[in-house]
């Protein structure tokens, strides 16, 4: 079933359910997954992997104006904020551990016999591809750099 099927029928029971919080974070799925699908150049059918990079952007942004609100004491915004990555975040998969990432980059990082900073490019192209929609790529980073620094 593809994840756009899986949003409607949620959608639906969410509505039967009168979950309104539920409901926002599906109906932002949703639309995202439809505007990605007419993009210029998209495919009719988006990827798996597209799906991912979609569901993947949305809780980056929710994270971003979650930190905005909170630097701005609006507590009643930064709560919807939340809600909707709590909404979002189970169509996502398994989210690896920090000391996850860390064993897999140390693993690639000798795989590759990088020793400096400065090919931090190399092994972040890889990670990124090999780890998409399992880690955050600002954790990828973050942890290259600390192995590599």
């Amino acid at each position: 079933m593809s994840l756009i099927t899986q949003v409607d029928q949620d959608i639906k029971q969410a509505m039967l359910a009168k979950q309104p919080d539920r409901l926002r974070g599906l109906r932002a799925i949703k639309s995202a997954l439809l505007l990605a699908r007419t993009e210029k150049g998209a495919a009719e059918e988006l990827t798996p992997e597209a799906e991912i990079k979609v569901l993947q952007k949305l809780i980056k942004q929710r994270k971003e104006s979650a930190e905005i609100y909170k630097t701005q004491n609006r507590d009643d915004l930064y709560q919807i904020e939340i809600d909707e990555m709590k909404v979002i975040e189970p169509y996502l998969p398994q989210q690896m551990s920090r000391f996850e990432i860390e064993g897999y980059l140390q693993e690639l990082i000798t795989r590759l016999g990088v020793t400096s900073v400065s090919d931090m490019g190399k092994v972040m192209g890889i990670a990124s591809k090999e780890l998409a929609g399992q880690a955050d790529g600002r954790t990828i980073s973050e942890v290259v750099k600390q192995l590599l620094g």
